[in-house]
């Protein structure tokens, strides 16, 4: 099984943000442990801060994975691009946020993406990422 976890926008500084609604351990450090937790799943990371090298990821992967785990940060919010590329691929997308976005600000309520993921998790930290491959392997 292929599964490709892609995080977005500011992402890369996991561990440093704002460790009171994002934690304190980079995503490096729990690939590790989500690895190690999935010995027979080969688990791939990619990072981007820009849209559309998103979207190229998702386009190279997204006819042939097992599943991809997408926290877009911010562009969750504004893209109709990253929507589009999740409709036209066939591996399923399971859409995650490390907080409760639900408990934040008013335009972090809506999510461009979720009507056409296979289902959303949020607000388990780092541990939602756990959630979403659990998903995909059980679905």
């Amino acid at each position: 099984m292929n599964l490709l976890i892609i995080n977005g926008p500011n992402l890369n500084l996991l561990g440093t943000r704002e460790p009171g609604i994002y934690g304190k351990e980079g995503m490096e450090q729990y690939l590790q442990t989500l690895r190690g937790r999935f010995p027979q799943v080969n688990i791939e990371y990619y990072q981007s801060n820009i849209e559309g090298e998103m979207i190229n990821k998702m386009q190279e992967v997204g006819f042939t994975y097992d599943g991809i785990v997408l926290n877009a940060g911010g562009y969750t919010h504004t893209s109709v691009a990253l929507r589009d590329c999740i409709s036209a691929i066939t591996t399923p997308v399971v859409e995650v946020h490390i907080s409760n976005v639900h408990a934040r600000e008013d335009f972090r309520h809506h999510s461009m993406l979720s009507a056409v993921c296979m289902g959303v998790i949020c607000g388990f930290g780092l541990d939602s990422y756990r959630l979403a491959v659990e998903a995909i392997i059980n679905k």
